[in-house]
């Protein structure tokens, strides 16, 4: 598989997984949507991956200065229109460990907002989308150009 190609399956009911290089990402509807809730929704892990995009920024920034994690947290808040439903705000907000430099706290909140997943977002690529038949599995008639019809009453 391309490392830059995502393989969707459609497990049952309304899972569907995404699979790219050895990791599977494993989805689901909430029961309120038709589905199991045996795994987020695709949207949810849009937004996780905003979170947690944000979040190794923060950790790298920590780690690079010896700086101690430990109570360091991150919250991500999504505010949604009423009336479409779609996202309109993301908030993130860090809270810094009680004994963290307040020379860095502007400097954390920079390295965050590289984030890759965020600047996707600032600068948002083409998305296609196209539908393809899938090659037939009836063998043309040789020499003829057409395609032989299923035996009668035949089938897989």
């Amino acid at each position: 598989m391309d490392p830059h190609e995502t393989r969707v399956t459609f497990p049952g009911g309304k899972r569907v997984d995404a699979a790219f290089g050895p990791h599977v990402v494993r989805t689901d509807q909430s029961s309120a949507h038709g589905g199991a809730g045996s795994a987020p929704e695709p949207f949810e892990l849009f937004l996780a991956s905003l979170a947690t995009c944000a979040g190794i920024y923060a950790l790298g920034f920590c780690q690079a200065r010896d700086l101690a994690t430990e109570g360091l947290d991150l919250v991500q808040r999504a505010t949604f229109d009423p009336t479409t439903k779609r996202l309109t705000r993301v908030d993130l907000v860090v809270t810094l460990p009680p004994d963290f430099p307040e020379k860095y706290r502007a400097a954390i909140v920079r390295a965050m907002e590289g984030c890759r997943v965020k600047k996707t977002l600032f600068d948002p690529p083409e998305v296609t989308v196209t539908a393809e038949a899938t090659p037939s599995l009836v063998a043309p008639r040789e020499g003829s150009g057409e395609a032989l019809a299923p035996a009668a009453g035949g089938g897989a």
